[in-house]
């Protein structure tokens, strides 16, 4: 496979992936701020949402007050933003329109629809449509997608190419989205454990789609520790960090074989998983889960440039 062609399959699914992840950001935002003594914690929780999106000081030069209309305007519609739900969907289809051979008829038509429906929203404007109702919308438009490559693409090279660009991004955004609650929503140590604090875990278990999948697995008791354990060391979550890793793993490994050779990026993702699975939850909130996920939000982006100089750009 040229580099090129897998770059653009690579960078189309990641896209995708970051505009779901803008979508569920949008909707802890949204959940959150319901709760009646919403912004009582040592940020505005809409400015929580945008930390974690990466993009505080880009909002801030552009909109300045921080409201829902104009964090929903920024991560949804805004084509400056370059990962805006908008801007994330027009990216995925660019690089999918450049490999168009590349990809099945169902993958193309997927992303084209998704296209089409964001361009109908964005000549209403924002605010016309229900922030949910656009955040659910997002949802399904990433699941059609996923739906059609796994149903549809051969499952060669092109097809590792995607998926590493899926588990690349998920893994940072789960790391990101955990962060919002753990370190810039309630950081005030008197209030883990009450009312707030477990509203704020189990919305996060919700914009995340695997409440049930929790309950399932540690049957509704719903502490800090186990929900971050699922989101950071359950190999059963579909979300959560060591699932990722071991997903990376994976299509590296089926990649290796195929080329005949390992890399760089080979031994770096291994030994990211190897640390996963040595890990203690105890251990990672008492040393600092958020220092935890900022160096794994930085390792997994460091992953992300070695596959790109490896595989994507030419070897070097």
């Amino acid at each position: 496979m040229l580099s090129r062609t897998a770059e653009n399959l690579f960078w189309m699914t990641r896209y995708m992936e970051r505009a779901e992840t803008m979508a569920r950001l949008l909707e802890v935002g949204y959940r959150i701020a319901l709760m009646p003594s919403a912004g009582a914690g040592h940020q505005n929780d809409w400015a929580s949402i945008l930390a974690a999106a990466g993009g505080a000081a880009a909002f801030a030069s552009r909109y300045g007050e921080t409201t829902p209309a104009t964090v929903e305007a920024f991560l949804f519609f805004d084509r400056e933003n370059t990962s805006s739900v908008a801007n994330c969907i027009v990216r995925a289809r660019d690089n999918a329109r450049v490999v168009r051979t590349a990809v099945t008829s169902e993958v193309w038509d997927a992303l084209n629809g998704a296209f089409q429906d964001m361009k109908a929203f964005e000549r209403r404007g924002p605010g016309r449509a229900d922030l949910m109702t656009l955040c659910d919308w997002t949802k399904r438009q990433t699941a059609l997608l996923r739906g059609a490559i796994e149903n549809t693409q051969l499952q060669q090279d092109g097809y590792d190419f995607m998926n590493l660009g899926y588990y690349i991004e998920r893994a940072d955004n789960t790391a990101r989205m955990l962060d919002v609650k753990y370190y810039v929503l309630l950081p005030v140590t008197d209030r883990v454990g009450g009312g707030i604090d477990n509203y704020q875990w189990t919305t996060l278990l919700r914009a995340m789609s695997v409440f049930r999948a929790f309950h399932w697995a540690y049957g509704g008791d719903y502490t800090p520790g186990k929900i971050a354990h699922f989101l950071i060391l359950n190999k059963s979550c579909p979300r959560s960090l060591i699932h990722c890793a071991e997903q990376v793993n994976y299509h590296l490994a089926r990649l290796s074989r195929a080329y005949g050779q390992r890399t760089t990026p080979h031994q770096t993702a291994r030994t990211i998983l190897a640390e996963l699975a040595d890990a203690d939850i105890d251990d990672i909130v008492l040393s600092g889960l958020h220092e935890f996920l900022t160096s794994h939000i930085r390792r997994t982006a460091a992953l992300g440039s070695e596959i790109a100089d490896t595989y994507l750009f030419g070897g070097r």
